[in-house]
């Protein structure tokens, strides 16, 4: 056996390798698939952005009410009518909940805009951004419920116990979302190298 013959050898032990791992992360039914996954975006999207809208407009801890005289005048009062009480007691963390909440109904909103132009699902790239565009909505929403229950939670109920449950919480939320994004990452390497390894 000489050195090619070895190279042969390795290459198709490589290439077999790369097909298991390949069928293991690959859909078995892709066309289904397409079609499930474009229905759940939709769905789970539009909910996202339908809860985000509200809380925008009805924030944690609520609005100021206007005056029983009917006057609907700002003077000397803080926070006005209609505006949200929570900024004015807790503006850093109110800062905080409106920049998550902003991103997440931005990027489910763009996930609709995308799945409503009728963009390919069975496009690598454009299924990557569906992905990626959910991954952010999904995140931005988890860390806007957060800010939203630490902004309306009492200090020293929050300070003893869920503090540590929102720490736990989160690093689980991190391992999740490496398990996906390593997931995605080993699929796109994948169609690389298979891409690679057909010329």
């Amino acid at each position: 056996m000489n050195v090619e013959d070895e190279q042969n050898v390795e290459t198709k032990g490589w290439r077999k390798g790369l097909k298991k791992v390949g069928k293991w992360v690959a859909h078995k039914d892709n066309d289904k698939w397409l079609g499930d996954i474009r229905g759940n975006l939709s769905l789970v999207a539009t909910v996202i952005a339908t809860i985000t809208f509200q809380s925008a407009l009805n924030p944690p801890g609520g609005v100021r009410a206007a005056q029983e005289s009917g006057v609907v005048g700002c003077e000397g009062m803080n926070p006005c009518p209609g505006k949200s009480v929570l900024a004015y007691t807790m503006p850093e963390d109110y800062t905080f909940f409106l920049i998550f909440n902003t991103v997440c109904f931005v990027s489910s909103s763009a996930v609709c805009l995308l799945l409503v132009s009728g963009l390919p699902l069975n496009n690598r790239f454009f299924a990557w951004l569906f992905s990626i565009g959910m991954c952010i909505t999904i995140s931005s929403l988890a860390l806007t419920y957060m800010f939203g229950a630490q902004m309306v939670t009492p200090e020293p109920v929050w300070s003893t116990s869920t503090t540590s449950m929102f720490y736990i919480a989160f690093l689980l939320w991190l391992a999740l979302l490496g398990l996906v994004a390593l997931v995605h990452c080993l699929r796109l390497f994948i169609w690389i190298l298979t891409r690679i390894a057909k010329q």
